[in-house]
């Protein structure tokens, strides 16, 4: 009879191979650095987000004043063509 029913290595968990913690510990680390990198990424992109609002509001506010603009230039055109 086996004292291991389950087939489980009879490596005591104490005596893992250093290589194989090397190893979860850098994955651990990689995923710990990619989520940090991910994380700044969005930061970087609401900050963008936001700035192309400002501009947007910025630009609509420039062609609303460029129509106005517009519409005086065309109305003193008319006013010099009916003077003449």
């Amino acid at each position: 009879m086996s004292l291991n029913p389950f087939g489980f290595d009879d490596a005591p968990g104490w005596g893992a191979p250093l290589s194989a913690s090397e190893d979860v510990v850098t994955a651990a680390i990689r995923k710990e650095q990619l989520i940090k990198q991910i994380t700044s990424a969005q930061e970087d992109l609401r900050a963008l987000f936001d700035k192309v609002q400002i501009v947007q509001k910025d630009v609509e506010k420039l062609a609303s004043g460029n129509e106005t603009l517009q519409m005086y230039i065309d109305n003193l055109t008319m006013q010099m063509a009916k003077r003449r």
